[in-house]
């Protein structure tokens, strides 16, 4: 049972999908600092000083009280519509970023497909069938 595991552990698929996880959640990190650090500080400037981390609704009177999204989430129910939209602002990024790499790469196939291999040097049969013919050619 242990060289089944093994065996499957050790595919090239399983082994695939591991390192995309790994640089799919280190990738994930950048984008959202990217986001949170750049992006959405950018958007709230421009939307004059907001700050989306900010922006909730208490569905407690005490969540309503609060001065923060964090005192709020301590306090009670609260709905976190900021956070929900930076995170909608990732999404978007990422999935924009992909869809990128992904045209990226399928030109990159393309153009493989697309180039014409180079002439195979000939093969013995045919250098003789080429003396044979320019042979004849010199006689006749």
């Amino acid at each position: 049972m242990l060289q089944e595991f093994k065996k499957f552990a050790m595919r090239g698929n399983v082994v695939d999908l591991a390192i995309g996880v790994i640089i799919g959640a280190a990738f994930s990190k950048i984008i959202d600092s990217l986001v949170g650090d750049i992006i959405m500080p950018i958007i709230g400037r421009i939307a004059g000083g907001l700050d989306f981390t900010n922006y909730f609704i208490g569905l407690t009177p005490a969540a309503s009280q609060a001065a923060t999204y964090d005192a709020a989430k301590k306090a009670g129910a609260t709905l976190g519509y900021g956070t929900f939209l930076t995170v909608t602002v990732n999404f978007l990024i990422i999935a924009w970023v992909l869809f990128l790499v992904i045209k990226g790469m399928n030109r990159v196939v393309k153009q493989e497909e697309a180039a014409p291999a180079p002439p195979a040097p000939p093969t013995k049969e045919q250098e003789l069938l080429t003396e044979i013919r320019d042979l004849l050619k010199a006689r006749g």
